[in-house]
């Protein structure tokens, strides 16, 4: 009689011990997909020299006029931001065959602190501008091609704490038209080459961890 209750509260503490290991991974897979964090999306909307415009009166003017926007894609998580650091270069056409950049112009936009699902557009302003190495970059049909790189680190803040920072490095290449103004219409998309956010795998493998040290106790 007692083996027999012995053996049935031996199922029962099988059973709650499994409900409780199907439970807790239920939890986890769900908080992990809820919290885990996209990186932000960076694009360039503005692009101006006034330089290598059609309108005399403009070719003295040595600034490099530009909009970037980061996009924060997280519904529950907020961005912390480094110093951003811009770096604008061109292709000296001088020369045959060239394609190493040449440094135009260097900026920094101040760390900020982004919202969720929110948009920062960081406007700026360069200068003075070196008007000879701009000039060179300039193609024969009056275009000339720029190419704009971002780098910063970036923490995720999730409810109530914040994570490690975590490296961001894009580009991407501006077409000016004779006017001197960007040739795209819409938003050129800045480019990553690095991997993904481990932010994506760290918690799932925390919670796994925390569960065998549960059961080790036990």
């Amino acid at each position: 009689m007692n083996q027999d209750r012995d053996t049935e509260r031996g199922g029962n503490c099988c059973t709650c011990c499994l409900s409780f290991i199907f439970t807790a991974g239920l939890t986890s897979l769900f908080l992990w997909l809820s919290l885990r964090a996209d990186k932000p999306k960076c694009s360039i909307q503005n692009f101006y020299i006034p330089a290598l415009g059609k309108d005399l009166n403009s070719r003295d003017n040595t600034t490099l006029n530009f909009m970037v926007r980061c996009d924060n894609p997280n519904r529950d998580q907020g961005i912390y931001y480094d110093d951003v650091h811009l770096n604008f270069s061109t292709i000296n056409t001088t020369k045959i065959n060239s394609s190493a950049l040449v440094l135009v112009a260097n900026y920094t936009v101040p760390k900020f602190y982004q919202g969720h699902k929110k948009k920062a557009k960081k406007w700026g302003q360069v200068k003075p501008l070196n008007n000879q190495t701009v000039l060179r970059a300039v193609l024969p049909n009056g275009s000339a091609v720029f190419r704009l790189d971002l780098k910063t680190r970036v923490r995720f803040k999730i409810i109530f704490w914040k994570t490690k920072s975590y490296g961001i490095e894009v580009g991407a290449d501006v077409e000016v038209n004779g006017d001197g103004v960007k040739a795209q219409k819409k938003g050129i998309k800045m480019k990553k080459s690095d991997s993904p956010f481990p932010l994506r795998s760290s918690f799932p493998i925390c919670v796994l961890m925390n569960l065998l040290l549960f059961f080790a106790i036990r």
